[in-house]
């Protein structure tokens, strides 16, 4: 089984998150912002990895600091029970469609961290999350899990059915990505032998 606990503990947030690459999509998360929650538990039952995330931040400031560690953190938890990623797919992309919006998101567990984000915005909040801490909660997610990550909606209105979708894009293209494919073996999925 991959799984891996990350301890997150600075000035700033206190977090604790554990994933299992191989679950069920099982999830457990407490971040202190509610839509944020509602998104993870999206990334949670579509990847079919099991989520544990408890973050406590600075909340009283304002959300950056809880939305970039706890992007932090999660990606250092799934590069951590990835390994030496050996006999992974490495690859994945989904197109995530949610009713009138449709998000493309592909991703490769390269090791070489890269976010291009094509996606907006009409209004500032959702509940009571900053829109703009979506990207920065990708982009950290991105760098920490060591994945070049593209996400681009080609089409949208309704803000929330965005953010959903690009972390239902994500989660499928995750699942795709972090699957053991048999024809491989143990290699390493690429030329060089190391990722």
């Amino acid at each position: 089984m991959r799984i891996a606990t990350i301890n997150r503990d600075t000035s700033e947030t206190k977090i604790a998150v554990t994933v299992n690459l191989d679950g069920t999509g099982v999830y457990d998360i407490d971040t202190g912002v509610g839509f944020f929650d509602h998104m993870l538990e999206q990334l949670s039952r579509h990847s079919l990895i099991d989520l544990h995330v408890r973050t406590v931040g600075d909340l009283h400031i304002d959300q950056h600091h809880t939305v970039e560690d706890t992007g932090i953190a999660i990606g250092e938890a799934v590069a951590k029970a990835l390994g030496d990623k050996r006999g992974i797919h490495r690859y994945g992309d989904a197109l995530s469609p949610m009713d009138e919006t449709l998000t493309r998101v592909a991703l490769d567990i390269s090791g070489r961290p890269w976010l291009v984000w094509k996606t907006e915005f009409s209004q500032k909040r959702l509940g009571e999350m900053d829109t703009e801490m979506f990207q920065h909660w990708f982009h950290s997610f991105a760098q920490a899990a060591g994945i070049t990550l593209h996400v681009e909606t080609l089409h949208g209105e309704n803000n929330h059915h965005i953010a959903e979708s690009a972390f239902k894009g994500l989660a499928r293209a995750l699942r795709k990505a972090i699957e053991i494919d048999p024809r491989k073996g143990d290699a390493i999925p690429s030329t060089k032998g190391t990722l």
